[in-house]
């Protein structure tokens, strides 16, 4: 390379420096991540302060004695010896008596379409029953069946708390979706082991965010369900509004895989509040 060829490459070094160095650089993409609180006064909620029946503006019933898919024992009543509120609680009661075809009779109360929610913190105060064969729960299934098979699991199924008897103690939290449940070995969810739960009160809780669902007890989180990028609705159809469900169940494949005694009935659930706080976005 001649003398001419050099200095006419180095001033193309130092122009392509000086045009590369004079471009302004990309601003930082900003996160489109959207950070979520929770409103501090109740949206929703029951005190259960009025003796009687549940207040009809907020609770309805599941009737039945058909096994509710679980092969379970109870016949679902809408009688006040099977749900009443007394002394500040409300009260589900499972009892051993002849109801429907079944040896036993329970309530299931649930809030559809009286209080159908999308997003929150749901807190629910309770003492559970007690004794081989019990299975309470505190719940949320979609009011909206839009999606797949417009039933279960498609539209999914959200546990703030079930406790089966023989396993005293032990408290699960658990989602079920099409892509995620127990009948193909695939069940997110988790459990913990918590003290006194029939002889003492524990606040279950529940926070649904757009991005992910936790659960815990007693404010402290044990088990979240985060949305992964690329999920549709058969792995999070957690986007329409969802109800309560609370019950006493009998037996089951679950609550009675060790059997059912018929000796430790009535066997109460009681419910000292449901209180429901809104999603806020964060400014």
């Amino acid at each position: 390379m001649n003398r001419q060829e050099l200095i006419l490459s180095a001033v193309l070094v130092l122009s392509n420096f000086f045009v590369c160095c004079s471009q302004p650089s990309s601003p930082p993409t900003p996160s489109s991540k959207k950070t979520y609180e929770f409103g501090t006064n109740p949206s929703w909620q029951d005190e259960f302060d009025t003796p009687g029946k549940p207040d009809p503006t907020k609770w309805g019933y599941d009737l039945g004695d058909h096994g509710w898919g679980n092969h379970e024992l109870e016949d679902y009543t809408d009688k006040i010896a099977n749900a009443k509120v007394e002394g500040g609680n409300l009260v589900i009661t499972a009892i051993k008596e002849k109801s429907g075809k079944l040896d036993h009779s329970s309530a299931r109360l649930v809030s559809k379409g009286k209080g159908d929610f999308l997003y929150g913190k749901f807190e629910i105060r309770a003492k559970l029953p007690k004794g081989r064969g019990t299975w309470p729960a505190i719940w949320m299934l979609a009011s909206e069946n839009g999606y797949g098979n417009k039933g279960w699991p498609d539209n999914g199924e959200i546990d703030i708390m079930e406790h089966v008897g023989f396993d005293h103690g032990k408290v699960h939290g658990n989602v079920h979706t099409k892509a995620f449940n127990h009948t193909i070995g695939t069940n997110k969810g988790n459990n913990v082991m918590v003290d006194q739960v029939s002889e003492e009160f524990h606040t279950y809780s529940c926070e649904w965010t757009p991005d992910a669902i936790s659960i815990l007890v007693d404010g402290k989180s044990y088990f979240t369900f985060k949305k992964e990028a690329g999920y549709q609705w058969q792995q999070w159809p957690f986007d329409k509004p969802f109800h309560f469900i609370l019950n006493i169940a009998v037996g089951g494949d679950w609550g009675g895989q060790k059997g059912v005694d018929d000796s430790i009935f009535p066997q109460k659930m009681e419910v000292d509040y449901v209180r429901v706080y809104p999603l806020v976005e964060k400014k």
